[in-house]
C-alpha cells in the first residue's frame, strides 16, 4: 500500500512539475493542480513547490512528507509516542526523541528515549536516558562527528537547592545537555546549567552574586515563584547547533531567551567558568530574547515563550541569522528574524539584544506551545502553527500556502527538503 500510495504521490508531483515546465514554454494544455482538503490557501506562482514538508505529528506515533498540494509523498508509524523532535538524516535515517514507558517523573515535551530508525522505522539505536533524577526531552541533534547531542531535565532536591541559595520548597529539574557516541554509548561531553547558577539570596551560601554584575550566570530563582509548574522551573525545548563556531543554541521557554553554550569545552571546562575557545568554561557567551531574566537595564524582552532557535544555513537567504518561533501572550504568534553579532559578548551598560531584520505575525496564527519556522531556498518562510498546521509566507509576509491540520492533531515542527535532497534519494523519492 505505501508503494502504491509513493507511486501515486510521485506521479501528481510529475505532473505538476511538467505542468510548470510546460507554461514556461507557452504550453497551453497544464494540467490543473489538484489540491487536498487541507490546502486553505494555495498561490502557485510564490510559493516554494519543488520540496516537501516534513510533518511531525506532536507526541504522536506518525510523520509524513508532504507536497505542497497536501498529498502525503511518504510516511512513518513508530511503535511508540514521540518525545517531540524527530529529522530525517541526509542518509534517509530517523533521529527521534521517544517516550519512555513509565516515567519516574514528566512534564510536558518528556521523551527519555532517543532513537536512530531506518527508512522504514526499524530501530537500528537506542538510548535510554531516563531515571528518579533525570530524564531526556523535547529535542535531540545529530553533530557532524556523528555524536547525539540532547536536552535533559536534572532533578535537584529541596535540600540541596537551598543550600545552592534557590528559594526552592519543592524539587526542581534544570537543564543539562548531554552528547551520546551511538557507536560506543559513551557520554562524551556534558554541560549542567547548576555549575552556573547567580543569587542574590544569602550571602553565606555558594553562587552569591549580585545578578546584573554576572549576565553570563543562570539566575535560577528567576521563575522559582512559578510552582504550577512542579519544578520545571525552565523548560527548555530546543537546540541548534553552530558547526562553523562550535556553539549550541538553546530556547529556554520559561526564561524567554535563548542561550549561548561553548562547545568546544571539555566536560571539566563545561561545569567551570574557563576554558574553551571562548575562555568562559560553560558560563553563557551570550543570551537574548529576556533581560529582565539578569534584571539587565538594557533592552526590552522579545520573547513571551520561545520555540526553534533555527540558525539559518545552507546558502538560504538570511544565512547566519537565527529564526525563532515566540509564543506569545497575547493570543498571537510571532515568528522574528534576528541578525545576530558578530562578537558574542555580554554587555553591562548596554542593550545585548539582537536586531530583529524581519517578523511575521497575523491575528490567525496562535500556537501557546510547541510550533517553529525554517527559512526556504525562495527566501520563504515555513512556520509551524503548533495546534493548526503550516503556513508559507514571502519575505513581503504574504501569506502563499496554508495547510490546516484539522481536528485535534498538533504538530511539533515542520521541516523542509528540496526534492534532489539526498534524504528523499535514499526514501526513492
Amino acid at each position: 500500500m505505501k508503494q502504491l500510495q509513493l507511486m501515486v504521490v510521485q506521479l501528481v508531483i510529475a505532473i505538476h512539475m511538467l505542468s510548470c515546465s510546460t507554461d514556461d514554454l507557452g504550453g497551453a494544455n497544464e494540467e490543473p493542480v489538484v489540491l487536498a482538503d487541507e490546502i486553505e490557501i494555495y498561490e502557485e506562482s510564490k510559493l516554494e513547490n519543488n520540496s516537501l514538508v516534513l510533518a511531525i505529528e506532536n507526541a504522536g506515533k506518525a510523520a509524513y512528507l508532504l507536497t505542497k498540494q497536501g498529498q502525503r509523498a511518504y510516511e512513518w508509524e513508530f511503535n511508540a509516542n514521540l518525545g517531540n523532535d524527530l529529522e530525517l538524516l541526509p542518509n534517509g535515517k530517523l533521529l527521534g526523541m521517544f517516550k519512555v514507558e513509565d516515567p519516574q517523573f514528566s512534564f510536558g515535551g518528556y521523551g527519555g528515549i532517543i532513537k536512530i530508525m531506518d527508512t522504514n522505522a526499524e530501530e537500528e539505536w537506542e538510548y535510554n536516558y531516563s531515571s528518579e533524577d533525570f530524564l531526556a526531552h523535547h529535542d535531540a541533534e545529530m553533530l557532524p562527528n556523528g555524536n547525539v547531542l540532547f536536552l535533559v531535565w536534572e532533578r535537584t532536591s529541596v535540600s540541596e537547592a537551598q543550600a545552592l541559595g534557590i528559594n526552592a520548597h519543592f524539587d526542581t529539574f534544570t537543564e543539562a545537555l548531554i552528547e551520546v557516541n551511538p557507536v560506543s554509548n559513551e557520554i562524551v561531553w556534558e554541560w549542567h546549567s547548576l555549575d552556573h547558577l547567580v543569587q542574590d539570596v544569602d550571602s553565606n551560601l555558594p553562587n552569591f552574586g549580585i545578578i546584573n554584575e554576572n549576565p553570563q550566570l543562570i539566575d535560577h530563582n528567576y521563575n522559582i515563584l512559578v510552582d504550577e509548574y512542579g519544578g520545571d522551573i525552565m523548560h527548555a525545548n530546543g537546540i541548534d547547533y553552530d558547526e562553523d563556531n562550535d556553539l549550541i543554541f538553546v530556547s529556554v521557554n520559561f526564561y524567554g531567551e535563548v542561550w549561548v553554550i561553548d562547545h568546544s569545552t571539555t566536560s571539566t571546562e563545561a561545569g567551570t567558568h574557563t576554558g574553551g575557545n571562548y575562555g568562559k568554561g560553560g558560563d553563557l557567551i551570550y543570551r537574548f530574547g529576556n533581560p529582565e531574566a539578569y534584571n539587565h537595564d538594557y533592552g526590552t524582552q522579545l520573547f513571551h515563550k520561545v520555540h526553534f532557535p533555527n540558525l539559518l544555513e545552507n546558502n538560504v537567504p538570511g544565512q547566519g541569522n537565527m529564526l525563532v518561533f515566540v509564543n506569545g501572550s497575547e493570543q498571537q504568534s510571532t515568528v522574528y528574524e534576528l541578525r545576530l553579532p558578530e562578537t558574542y559578548e555580554l554587555k553591562l551598560d548596554q542593550s545585548n539584544e539582537p536586531e530583529v531584520v524581519w517578523s511575521f505575525s497575523h491575528p490567525d496564527l496562535y500556537a501557546a506551545i510547541i510550533s517553529g519556522a525554517v527559512r526556504l531556498e525562495n527566501g520563504n518562510t515555513l512556520i509551524c502553527e503548533g495546534d493548526f498546521g503550516f503556513w508559507e509566507v514571502t519575505q513581503d509576509k504574504e501569506v502563499v500556502w496554508k495547510y490546516n491540520g484539522g481536528g485535534e492533531q498538533r504538530y511539533w515542527r515542520a521541516y523542509n527538503y528540496k526534492l534532489d535532497d539526498p534524504a528523499l534519494t535514499q526514501l526513492g523519492l
